[in-house]
């Protein structure tokens, strides 16, 4: 059994705020929690670890998604945020923020759990490229260092690439380490040599 999803809502108005909490006990099995002061707000979310944030605003200001940024830590967790009207450009500055859905015209209680969906979605879909891109320019950086290992053993050793590649590869094996580490290494060591 998963445990449920903590949800942290900000919303200043009492009312509005449990008419969400209503809405969202009624659509699934949530651990939800109100922030109803704005005021430290990285903080005060922080402090829940939720898995999730829906912001209910009339007109976000910069500094709010300033908070935000510091608050989504930068984007740890999906955020779906409300306003009332396009709040002037905003909606960049608040995607920027790690805002993962930006809903003009408030939140409407139907329409939460499909807009918390969507956020969560999207978040896990942005996770995942930003994994994948970091794994990419990592796989790159050991392909260079790699590439400029094999081309100093080619001019030490006068050898072709493919054996220079099949020396760092046996010496890895030996040491019971990756080609890339090898590599590093060799590198590292010639420069110390110049």
């Amino acid at each position: 059994m998963t445990a449920p999803l903590t949800i942290v809502v900000v919303e200043e108005d009492r009312d509005r705020a449990i008419a969400i909490v209503d809405a969202l006990k009624d659509s699934g099995d949530y651990d939800v929690h109100v922030i109803g002061n704005v005021t430290g707000l990285s903080r005060r979310i922080a402090a829940f670890m939720p898995d999730v944030v829906l912001i209910d605003i009339d007109n976000p200001t910069r500094d709010m998604l300033e908070e935000l940024t510091l608050a989504t830590g930068p984007l740890e967790r999906p955020v779906a945020m409300f306003v009332s009207g396009a709040a002037g450009g905003l909606a960049r500055a608040a995607i920027e923020a790690g805002v993962s859905a930006y809903v003009v015209d408030g939140l409407q209680p139907e329409r939460l759990k499909p807009v918390m969906d969507t956020a969560i979605a999207r978040f896990q879909m942005i996770r995942q490229m930003r994994t994948e891109l970091i794994e990419t320019r990592r796989a790159l950086e050991e392909r260079k260092v790699i590439d400029r290992a094999k081309g100093l053993l080619m001019k030490a050793k006068g050898i072709g690439e493919d054996d220079a590649y099949a020396l760092l590869r046996k010496a890895a094996m030996d040491q019971g380490r990756r080609v890339a580490e090898v590599a590093e290494a060799l590198v590292t060591a010639a420069g110390l040599l110049r």
